[in-house]
């Protein structure tokens, strides 16, 4: 596992690993923070994300999350999603917005995308995400 997220890495110009993850009929590439240093980054700074890319945040523990978009430019959907990777809630998220988008329940994971690429993609509440990593040194 650590050969292909080096290689996707290498490949995609993401400043992270990156892998598939299979959501449904759609397909993210996204690029995967596990540390508290790349959760507190995040797509902070970046001017644009690719049509079918994103970043999934990996928690060491399930919790209610919660996120803000300081510092963020691109417009955002983000999906929390439990430990079986069942996406929880899908919320929008707004550039430079300050206020907190809650996950409401206890989640392990956060994909964010491209504003509306949930909705355009039949994803909603209750889609599983597919090929999250469980090899990784989550901290």
């Amino acid at each position: 596992m650590t050969f292909f997220l080096l290689l996707g890495l290498a490949c995609s110009g993401a400043k992270h690993p990156t892998t598939a993850l299979q959501l449904g009929e759609a397909r993210v590439q996204a690029e995967l923070v596990f540390d508290l240093a790349g959760r507190s980054e995040g797509l902070k700074h970046r001017d644009r994300l690719g049509t079918d890319d994103g970043m999934l945040f990996i928690y060491p523990d399930i919790a209610q999350r919660s996120f803000w978009m300081k510092d963020t430019r691109i417009p955002l959907s983000i999906a929390f999603a439990d430990a079986n990777g069942v996406i929880l809630r899908i919320a929008d998220m707004d550039p430079f917005d300050v206020n907190s988008t809650n996950s409401l329940y206890p989640a392990k994971y956060a994909l964010e995308v491209n504003q509306g690429w949930f909705e355009a993609n039949g994803v909603d509440k209750g889609t599983v995400i597919e090929g999250i990593p469980t090899d990784l040194d989550v901290r």
